[in-house]
């Protein structure tokens, strides 16, 4: 039997488990609700959680409680109805919301890097000239992943069966990949850390590497976010969660292996199983902590995105991205 499987159906629990690991609910204006997903992309926020970086940079005037999420979707949700006040999540559904008029401010990124395109031992895929009249799969229509691989193979002369390519695309929970390929269903995956780790280590072959996808290195795969509301109205408060974060950020980097522990203890917390630890050190070589966020990347991947036709209107962020000189006058 191949080795790691048992890290898929774990990652499949999380999605399920997520949904109900939630630490508290919002109800007391008194209370700074923070939200995130349980895997490594959020690990700044499992660290703030252990290293308690919210709860002193905001005193003793607001307890501090979390929420973990599924998905964007979910998370999504809980800030525009004000049952999270800040937290952590993809772009993507950030600048679809944004761009359908939601209220939501870009703080500060959070991580970047880790999509990699892995192909099935049995696709006989060895380069990109394989790929006319294969499979693809990513998790979801026009996500992240998605774009970032259309964008590539288009920068190759390659495009996807739905604007007129070979290339045929489904979607589908990482979680089933590895057996979607066994079964012949898919030959290749555009796919986020750990998740390609794992299948990797299950016999896949890396087609494009994180550092040669567009947008690979320089686009946030997770970010910092409130409401323009909160940002507003609570300024002071922004501003010390975002010193948190930065704080977080830094332990990351100078604690490499004590904070990939503490993300295998938070994750299995939450979901009850735990993750194979060399299937997150090799996830983490791939996967960039930091603070940084360019407004300009936001906008040239969402002008992809529309070029892709997974958007009807080019949409503009102008005011998306809070600088943090921002944030510092308004805390003034």
């Amino acid at each position: 039997m191949k080795k790691n499987l048992s890290v898929l159906f774990f990652l499949a629990a999380v999605l399920v488990l997520s949904a109900c690991g939630s630490d508290s609910s919002s109800g007391s204006k008194d209370e700074v609700v923070i939200g995130y997903f349980p895997n490594i992309d959020h690990v700044p926020a499992m660290i703030a959680k252990e290293k308690q970086y919210f709860e002193e940079a905001i005193g003793d005037d607001k307890e501090v409680t979390y929420k973990t999420f599924p998905d964007g979707g979910a998370f999504m949700t809980a800030l525009k109805t004000g049952d999270i006040d800040a937290g952590f999540v993809g772009p993507g559904p950030v600048m679809n919301n944004y761009a359908n008029g939601a209220d939501v401010k870009i703080l500060a990124g959070a991580s970047s890097g880790g999509t990699v395109v892995v192909a099935s031992e049995q696709s006989g895929i060895e380069g990109l000239e394989d790929l006319d009249n294969h499979t693809f799969i990513t998790p979801g229509i026009g996500c992240t992943h998605d774009v970032q691989m259309e964008t590539f193979l288009k920068e190759q002369g390659i495009t996807s069966a739905r604007i007129g390519g070979t290339l045929k695309h489904v979607t589908g929970n990482p979680a089933q990949y590895q057996a979607m390929f066994e079964s012949g269903k898919v030959d290749l995956a555009a796919v986020p850390e750990p998740w390609a780790s794992t299948l990797v280590a299950n016999g896949a072959k890396i087609i494009v590497d994180t550092d040669e996808i567009a947008y690979g290195t320089t686009l946030p795969n997770t970010v910092l976010v409130t409401s323009g509301k909160l940002l507003e109205e609570e300024s002071e408060m922004i501003q010390q969660i975002t010193e948190a974060h930065e704080k977080s950020i830094a332990f990351i980097n100078e604690n490499p292996e004590e904070a990939q522990t503490i993300a295998v203890d938070s994750i299995e917390e939450i979901t009850n199983q735990r993750m194979d630890e060399a299937i997150i050190a090799s996830a983490w070589e791939r996967v960039t902590y930091t603070t940084e966020v360019n407004a300009d990347v936001i906008q040239a991947f969402a002008e992809s995105s529309h070029d892709l036709q997974f958007l009807k209107e080019k949409p503009k962020f102008d005011d998306l991205v809070v600088s943090q000189d921002t944030q510092v006058g308004s805390a003034e």
